[in-house]
């Protein structure tokens, strides 16, 4: 059997195992395992704990941005700053549907960087959603659907600089525009999948979308029993509820806006996060809010409540990185490549992507693979190249959107406070719908634009 075709199975199988147990980080390590006992044989286990160091050492930004982001959001919470923020919005929010609509324009304003859009707004609104009885499971749908869909239709965020980079190296993209924003921005108009994607959690918060799936039996929980998470995520919340506590609002909204505004100008939001770190001890200490040790004992214990978030990340990546050195995604593309029309390439180029991207929880990554072959292949059958820079674009969003343990799906449980199988299941007839309507208008664009 091919190595490739093992590796798709192994992937299979880790999806179905989390889907059937709910226990997501333990299936993705174990399959880890098993994929570097089929690549590597008798030498397995010390080929694995090599992947498992680069794995910590090449993800070491990542894991930084985590932890200080849980750093900042237990400083945050301490210094009561988010109740007093809590407390206004929760007054303007004082139904469900404003409260979600409130969510989702927060999500389309921060459209800096995904990771930013899910953590920030999340600690912004969990509050005001318990407040009035929503499932945290409808928060963090939001999170998601306004993270990376936002951010890859404005050509000012971290997704535009990466993609309109790969676009460039290829010739068949650098001989027809001047730069790659350039290119980057010719494709926006048919990125179809974010955009259906933003339409129907619009829908969702005006109460025209109806609930669907385990959104539905979120709800009902709310209503039978008062939980606005479940059982399985109770861990996730260990603190008391202190809505009707007071708080100085400027204490949540000055950092949070120095952080938005260093991102922005140093586009990092590393250096963001740590800027609003600053800004809390300045403003804190000095004012007795709290003193320098207890400032640092949070610190520290933030960093700490992201450990979940950083095994679960830790076991996608070594799952990633085997079954990429198994050869799968080249497999995958050899089998689908005979049947490839310039109609249907577009439509094909984002379900391939899409899937590659749920499937191995790497959008950019996959990205960077397919661009090289899909780009040229697409010039050669004479598909439409803005068409199909979109059906990459829409295909790395899907994935980062709909996997079950993509980070930003991970982000966006952990923000919201629970079980990431309760967010990823939630969401995803949502998510489903979005790509299928997203690949019926990539095959019409495909035959009117060819």
């Amino acid at each position: 059997m091919e190595m490739g075709l093992i590796g798709l199975i192994i992937v299979l199988a880790v999806i179905a195992g989390a889907i059937i147990t709910k226990r997501c980080t333990e299936c993705l390590l174990l399959g880890s395992v098993i994929g570097a006992l089929c690549l590597y044989g008798r030498d397995f286990m010390t080929e694995w704990v090599v992947v498992l160091q680069d794995v910590v050492a090449d993800n070491a930004w990542l894991w930084l941005v985590c932890g200080l982001f849980g750093s900042l959001i237990a400083v945050l919470t301490a210094s009561k700053g988010t109740f007093g923020f809590s407390k206004i919005i929760g007054r303007v929010c004082d139904t469900q549907r404003k409260a979600l609509f409130a969510t989702y324009i927060m999500g389309i304003l921060i459209f800096i960087d995904d990771y930013l859009n899910v953590l920030s707004i999340g600690t912004c609104m969990k509050s005001v959603f318990d407040k009035r009885k929503m499932p945290r499971e409808s928060l963090a749908f939001l999170l998601d659907s306004t993270g990376a869909p936002v951010c890859v239709l404005l050509p000012f965020s971290t997704w535009a600089v990466f993609y309109s980079e790969l676009f460039m190296e290829q010739k068949a993209i650098s001989s027809a525009y001047s730069s790659g924003m350039r290119a980057y921005i010719s494709a926006i108009p048919f990125c179809f999948y974010p955009i259906c994607a933003l339409i129907v959690v619009g829908l969702f918060c005006a109460g025209v979308f109806p609930k669907l799936g385990y959104m539905k039996t979120a709800y009902k929980r709310v209503e039978d029993t008062g939980m606005v998470y479940s059982e399985r995520s109770r861990k996730f919340n260990h603190e008391e509820s202190t809505y009707d506590e007071d708080g100085n609002i400027w204490n949540f909204l000055v950092p949070m806006i120095i952080m938005v505004v260093v991102c922005f100008i140093t586009s990092e939001i590393l250096i963001g996060v740590i800027a609003g770190l600053v800004v809390c001890v300045i403003m804190y200490v000095p004012t007795k809010i709290m003193n320098l040790e207890t400032f640092m004992n949070l610190t520290v214990s933030g960093f700490g409540t992201m450990l979940s978030v950083f095994f679960l990340l830790t076991g996608c990546f070594c799952l990633q990185k085997i079954t990429a050195e198994m050869g799968m995604t080249e497999y995958i593309i050899t089998k689908v490549e005979p049947y490839l029309t310039p109609n249907i390439f577009p439509a094909v180029c984002f379900f391939l992507l899409g899937g590659l991207a749920f499937i191995t929880a790497s959008d950019w990554g996959m990205s960077a693979v397919v661009i090289p072959i899909f780009i040229p292949l697409a010039a050669t059958l004479g598909a439409s190249i803005p068409l199909t820079m979109a059906a990459i674009i829409s295909g790395g969003t899907f994935g980062s959107h709909a996997c079950f343990y993509a980070d930003a799906t991970v982000l966006s449980s952990q923000s919201a406070g629970i079980d990431n199988m309760d967010h990823a299941l939630s969401q995803l007839p949502y998510v489903g719908i979005s790509a299928c309507i997203a690949i019926v208008c990539f095959l019409v664009a495909g035959f009117a634009l060819t």
